[in-house]
């Protein structure tokens, strides 16, 4: 999927609303808030991608695409009106807004494919995902005061392994950002001595990339793992930040020491 895909989209409900929507009083359509805005074209997506399956394609043989999206924005409780205006005021008002909206249709997107990706991966080896964190996590993100944080109570011997895939995008501003955490006894998190695990550094090219730590627990003792996906040195309140964190997995290798 490319921005152009979602410009595409644009002008086809732009003209499908100047051929049919000359006759409404469009000055009085409100805006469609931007949450369900971004709703409404994840499934747009999702409903494009299932429409190029032959399978679907042919049972559905009888819908074409405009129909399909017409369905899609009302069963989100609007109307094509509502649905033409909101396009067009930020193709032509915010630009900028829009392609931020897009990013996050994208992060949503890329969370249920993660999602689906990871369940396959876990069945495939028999494996039980252990991490307590999100499943997906996002900056910027929706409320404002995301965070990355992550615990986990390694409570058995053996070998554990962290992998997740992060993508860094150029834009972001944060300054030597990389993951950090800290290994220590649960009985004394606040107090006890920290064992602080090798900071891993992301590459800010925009792309995938897999990152993995393994941790060690001797035998007999149970350690306590924390840490921050996302850390970085300058202050957030006063930087863009952008960046995607998904696939992960904290799991137990079948090893003792």
């Amino acid at each position: 999927m490319t921005r152009f895909t979602l410009l595409i989209l644009i002008m086809i409900s732009l003209l499908a609303g100047s051929c049919s929507g000359k006759k409404n009083n469009s000055g009085r359509i409100k805006l469609i808030p931007e949450k369900d805005f971004i709703s409404i074209l994840t499934d747009v997506y999702l409903a494009d991608g299932m429409l190029s399956l032959s399978d679907i394609r042919q049972r559905y043989a009888s819908y074409d695409s405009i129909s399909t999206y017409i369905t899609i924005i009302e069963n989100h409780g609007y109307t094509k009106t509502s649905m033409d205006k909101t396009m067009k005021y930020y193709f032509i008002k915010k630009p900028q807004k829009l392609i931020k909206i897009y990013d996050k249709v994208l992060a949503v997107l890329s969370q249920r494919e993660s999602l689906i990706e990871k369940d396959i991966l876990l069945s495939m080896t028999h494996q039980e995902n252990l991490w307590t964190g999100k499943e997906f996590y996002f900056f910027p993100g929706t409320s404002g005061a995301d965070s990355s944080g992550f615990k986990a109570t390694l409570w058995k011997t053996g070998t554990y392994a962290l992998h997740f895939s992060a993508t860094v995008f150029p834009d972001d501003q944060s300054v030597n950002p990389r993951l950090t955490g800290f290994l220590c006894n649960p009985d004394s998190i606040a107090t006890g001595k920290r064992s602080y695990i090798e900071s891993i550094n992301y590459i800010k090219d925009g792309q995938q990339h897999a990152y993995s730590i393994i941790i060690k627990v001797p035998e007999k003792t149970t350690l306590y793992f924390e840490g921050l996906l996302y850390s970085f040195d300058n202050n957030p309140a006063v930087c863009e930040i952008h960046a995607w964190f998904e696939n992960i997995t904290l799991t137990y290798i079948e090893t003792v020491i």
